[in-house]
This record gives structure tokens, sequence and C-alpha cells, in this order.
């Protein structure tokens, strides 16, 4: 999964079909982004003795599914977390901002966190979009890959 010793062209290569697929959400991810994609089974006419049960947009889950089945997807993304020195939002959202291609196997272990780490804390999916998360990560991985397929090759 690690992109060292890689060339940005092997990185792109490896990765373009995934972000591609990915980008095709970025419409959805655009007008989304911030917004609540929950609501709540179980709020009306359900005894108190019941469990309210989220429910998530499907196109949300059809994102989610999408991402679970790329090369992105690492168990092992605590790692890319530790290595970089991401704790909050807030340094995930500056190392997206500031990535560069070599870096996509980090962007993809900030993907993992969510998409994975939602499988057991369901919350997750929702804190990617609320938070903007997912929209940055498909946004900057779509730049990346657009600008090297892009560039000129001496």
């Amino acid at each position: 999964m690690l992109t060292d010793g890689m060339t940005p062209d092997q990185v792109m290569n490896k990765y373009k079909d995934d972000v591609n697929k990915l980008a095709a959400y970025l419409n959805w991810l655009e007008q989304k982004s911030g917004s609540s994609v929950t609501s709540m089974y179980g709020d009306d006419g359900i005894s108190e003795n019941s469990v309210a049960v989220p429910v998530y947009d499907s196109t949300l889950m059809n994102f989610i599914k999408t991402a679970d089945a790329t090369s992105f997807m690492d168990r092992n993304y605590r790692y890319a977390y530790t290595r970089n020195r991401i704790k909050t939002t807030e340094d995930e959202v500056r190392f997206i901002d500031n990535a560069t291609i070599l870096q996509m196997d980090v962007l993809g272990g900030i993907l993992s966190h969510y998409v994975l780490g939602g499988r057991t804390k369901a919350r997750l999916w929702a804190e990617g979009m609320n938070k903007g998360v997912f929209l940055r990560l498909v946004r900057k991985m779509k730049e990346l890959t657009d600008f090297w397929a892009n560039a000129e090759r001496k």
C-alpha cells in the first residue's frame, strides 16, 4: 500500500481508476457535504422501550461500498495517522490540503479511517460527510491524478 520508492507516474497508474470511481460521487458530495445524511428510524410511533436506529442516505451507502472496494482501503490506516502525526480532524484537513501524489497512500489511510472505522462506529460515516472530509479527499485525489495525467513528459 505504501507509495515509498514509487514514481508519481507509478502512483497515478496504481490509483487513477479508483479515483475515477470515487469522483463519480463528487457532485453529490459537494451538494451534501456539511449537511446531515442520516435520520433516525424510531423517532415517531416507536415505544419508549425500542432502540432508535440511524438510517443513512442511500447515496452515502453506495459511496461507502464503492470506496470499500478500492485499493485505498488499508486495515493498518492507524499507521498512516501516527507516521504523519494526524490526531484531529483539523490535522486531517491540513494534511489533505497539502498532500502530493506521493502521499496518496496516506489519503487512502484517512479514507480507510472513515470507511472501515464506520463499520463499527457508524457515526464516522456521518462525520466524514458533516466535516467535509470525504469531499476534500475525493477532490484532492482527483486534482492530483488530473494534474499528473496532463503533466508534460520530458
